[in-house]
């Protein structure tokens, strides 16, 4: 059993200067800290910039780094994420944050794309905070829809099509064609959360989230998601990972973990009951009091969706 020796503690100091992250952080991050170094007009900065060369040093060291120092500087920085993001809550209500969960694939091109920015949107605009895992596809989305708040239809679409010429984060132009629409639509009134992680460093975080709390543990980073979306979580067309977040979500409820019980909306039904059928699954759970406390619904509509989550709101204050 290796212990540490305090003798030599002065060498994680001297580790700490040497990595390149921040090992002690006062803030979350922001898409400019994160992409410092990027030239939108240069797709390959983006092999160079902050997030990159972070993931790079993560990858050399191991996803689970044998060095001691290693395992230090992550566990410090990881554990100031947690105080970063309590101190977010300071100043956003808890209660009002909703997670949007779903497939980091899902094409900019999609039809399902374009309706969970509208409800990202719609959902921001009536006050209500974005969460999402902060990568791409259905949490890009998810941080797109609460950025184009307050804006017209016509401008989410020409966003879009902005976007539109790279339609996965693995074609060319994936983040310039994001920064485009940033510069193009500028805002600083509305803001939204994004909990990523460096175990899916290839997935580069969406630069449309305007706080991100970046873990090393993704485990960690997981719970996190699932814990701080109090008001709420909208299950869009996902996978493997969807499917995990929706079981641990359920137990969370079922246990009353944090006191309460909050909604589960499942937004596509033909997804949701036939090609990924958990909706049924879970009734069927619930009618067999395996699962208590579940508050569910199954649609396809995004003002059904906001009004769940509102008329939950609403109850959540009496």
């Amino acid at each position: 059993m290796r212990t540490l020796d305090f003798n030599k503690i002065h060498t994680l100091q001297n580790y700490i200067e040497e990595v390149p992250f921040e090992v002690i952080r006062r803030s979350l991050y922001d898409a400019e800290e994160l992409y410092e170094g990027f030239d939108p007009d240069d797709d390959k900065t983006q092999d160079t910039c902050c997030d990159a060369l972070i993931y790079k040093h993560y990858l050399e060291k191991g996803k689970q780094p044998e060095d001691i120092w290693e395992s230090l500087c992550r566990s410090i920085h990881d554990h100031d994420m947690h105080i970063n993001l309590k101190n977010f809550f300071k100043d956003h209500d808890s209660r009002k944050c909703i997670g949007i969960m779903g497939g980091h694939a899902n094409s900019r091109k999609d039809e399902m794309f374009r309706e969970v920015v509208l409800l990202s949107k719609k959902l921001t605009e009536k006050g209500f905070v974005m969460l999402s895992g902060g990568g791409p596809g259905a949490m890009e989305a998810t941080h797109l829809g609460a950025w184009m708040a307050g804006r017209r239809v016509k401008d989410v679409d020409d966003a879009l099509q902005i976007l539109s010429v790279a339609p996965t984060f693995r074609d060319k132009g994936w983040l310039s064609s994001a920064m485009k629409v940033k510069a193009k639509y500028p805002q600083k009134k509305y803001h939204s959360l994004a909990i990523p992680t460096w175990l899916y460093g290839h997935e580069p975080s969406t630069p449309f989230a305007t706080h991100i709390a970046k873990f090393f543990e993704n485990s960690i980073r997981e719970d996190s998601i699932l814990t701080y979306a109090f008001g709420g979580i909208v299950y869009t067309p996902g996978s493997a990972g969807t499917m995990q977040e929706i079981f641990q979500d359920a137990v969370q409820n079922h246990y009353l973990s944090y006191g309460f019980a909050s909604p589960m909306i499942f937004m596509g039904k033909d997804f949701w009951t036939k090609e990924m059928p958990a909706y049924p699954l879970l009734e069927e759970l619930v009618a067999r009091g395996k699962y208590k406390n579940m508050i569910m619904a199954l649609t396809d509509s995004i003002k059904e969706v906001v009004d769940k989550l509102t008329e939950f709101q609403q109850n959540f204050k009496q």
